[in-house]
């Protein structure tokens, strides 16, 4: 089946089993390895992506609902002053270990931001809930997110 569809600003057309996990078409076939497998179950939010401007589990999203999507991946996250807010939070308060989960840690902040530039602790905790860290860096991750919400308040970047 021919899906196209746009992925961080540029299209694309892939022809591949319509139940093919959105995942492996930007992996495999577009060679955007940014997003990673963690679970395969849309369990643990390593594979977090836009989709229209909602963030989704790639590894449990079929290709064929991105028919004519908008899909924005960690390697289009900066294009964005809300992408690029959330990268430089996480740069400057040295967020990352071993940084499997942090592609999918981002995109998850980067959606909360661009629904709420002001989340108090209890909005952080719930839209990053789905995202897991072997690592344990929560409490960098929330503050790297306060971090973000601020500087795009004050107006920094």
């Amino acid at each position: 089946m021919k899906i196209d569809f746009t992925v961080n600003g540029k299209p694309h057309t892939v022809d591949v089993a319509p139940d093919t996990p959105l995942l492996w078409v930007l992996r495999e076939h577009l060679e955007l390895t940014g997003t990673k497998f963690g679970c395969g179950r849309a369990l643990c939010g390593a594979c977090t992506v836009h989709v229209d401007g909602q963030a989704v589990r790639s590894c449990a999203y079929p290709i064929e609902y991105a028919q004519a999507s908008q899909v924005q991946t960690i390697e289009g996250l900066e294009s964005d002053r809300i992408g690029e807010a959330v990268v430089n939070a996480w740069i400057d308060l040295d967020v990352v270990q071993c940084g499997w989960c942090q592609p999918g840690q981002c995109m998850s902040a980067a959606a909360l931001l661009k629904a709420n530039q002001s989340p108090d602790r209890e909005a952080v905790d719930a839209s990053m809930s789905g995202n897991l860290c072997r690592c344990g860096t929560y409490s960098r991750i929330r503050q790297a997110v306060d971090l973000a919400a601020k500087n795009l308040r004050e107006g920094a970047e």
